[in-house]
């Protein structure tokens, strides 16, 4: 198994008891940033050791386990504390690692790269929601359930020998310098494997960061093809993505080969063209229902008319999916309007009793014009 052989022995000798007095770490509070002051804490650092953890106490500061309230406004910036962040950041790997080793999870045990994956974007969409919503507690959760999917692939890869989380990390913090050059520097760049002449002096603004970005991640995959006769540059783009996604990313990098509408405006046509086609073969479907030969075809025709849609957004530098959610949003408050607004139930109404409802509800919650400079797109980098 390599080198998770070693690693996988290690960690499948914690016991219960171990597992308990690494828990502890999780009690104590991050240091709080207010008005320049930071208040310290008691800190602990973990190492292994034949099996096992050793834990050695680190005199931060004195009043960190029982912090007092404060009068400063509780939107004053937070200070990560490394030393903690890794400190639970091992033991979120050790407990990973126990719930796989023998006699762990049973469900944990049984789960494999294909199984996870649905609970990945599941958890992603999660996070989508509580950013949306604000719901800064709730995301701090959410952020660690996905984080947890991290873990579990890492640990699976582990187990059949192919990587380990640090070889993850490993990776992370090599890439983050790597297209940093003007934060790290050059030779810093250079050493975490930049391949890219680029000009750290033009990075002073977002734009010229990201035409450094987008160079050295060019430099990179250049580095990495594996066959450049027979591959696409679309195969850039992962198939794995949620489809308004790559849609989007295969009409931005067909393009870059001149392969375009060349304005939005132009895009219009062709809604009506893909529309068009796809109403000839619904009605098709009516006159042949139970052929399945046509309802294939409504399904190609549906899918040619919502790309054409994702890339009429890319044109107008709107992201499709978020174009989506904030529509299903409101859709989601408007429905409720109706619900509240109507003494019976909906399905007691007819259809112009349910339509002067929906009227009103978008009446009632109309958003407002947005004029605002911050409501405008930032440069977007791709990963």
């Amino acid at each position: 198994m390599g080198r998770a052989s070693g690693r996988k022995s290690t960690i499948a000798s914690y016991d219960a008891k171990t597992l308990c007095r690494f828990a502890r770490l999780s009690q104590t509070n991050p240091i709080r940033q207010h008005g320049g002051q930071s208040r310290g804490r008691r800190a602990m650092r973990t190492e292994f050791r034949d099996g096992g953890f050793k834990l050695r106490r680190m005199d931060v500061a004195r009043d960190a386990d029982s912090p007092q309230p404060s009068s400063q406004p509780r939107n004053l910036a937070l200070s990560t504390d490394p030393v903690r962040a890794a400190a639970l950041f091992e033991q979120s790997a050790a407990i990973m690692a126990r719930l796989r080793a023998p006699g762990g999870c049973p469900w944990d045990r049984e789960q494999s790269f294909d199984t996870i994956r649905k609970y990945t974007l599941e958890e992603t969409y999660e996070v989508f929601d509580a950013i949306e919503r604000r719901d800064f507690p709730h995301l701090a959760e959410e952020l660690g359930d996905l984080l947890l999917q991290v873990l579990f692939y890492a640990e699976m890869a582990a187990n059949e020998g192919h990587f380990t989380i640090a070889d993850v990390l490993d990776h992370l913090n090599r890439k983050l310098i790597r297209r940093h050059p003007h934060v790290f520097g050059e030779e810093a760049s250079r050493a975490a494997g930049n391949q890219a002449h680029v000009d750290p002096a033009i990075a002073t603004s977002a734009h010229g960061v990201l035409r450094n970005w987008e160079e050295i991640k060019a430099a990179e995959k250049a580095l990495h093809a594996a066959d450049s006769l027979t591959s696409s540059r679309l195969d850039a783009v992962q198939r794995a993505m949620p489809a308004l996604a790559e849609a989007a990313k295969l009409g931005a990098k067909a393009a870059k080969s001149g392969f375009d509408w060349p304005h939005w405006r132009d895009l219009l046509p062709k809604l009506a063209e893909e529309t068009a086609e796809l109403e000839a073969e619904a009605a098709r479907v009516d006159q042949s229902p139970d052929t399945a030969t046509h309802r294939e075809a409504v399904e190609a025709e549906l899918g040619d008319l919502l790309f054409t849609v994702v890339n009429l957004g890319r044109h107008l530098h709107v992201d499709a999916e978020m174009a989506l959610r904030g529509s299903n949003l409101r859709f989601r408050q408007r429905f409720r309007e109706m619900e509240l607004a109507s003494a019976r139930p909906l399905e007691e109404l007819d259809p112009a009793e349910l339509e002067a409802l929906w009227t009103d509800a978008k009446r009632k919650l109309a958003l407002p014009s947005i004029d605002s400079p911050s409501s405008a797109n930032p440069p977007v980098r791709e990963p």
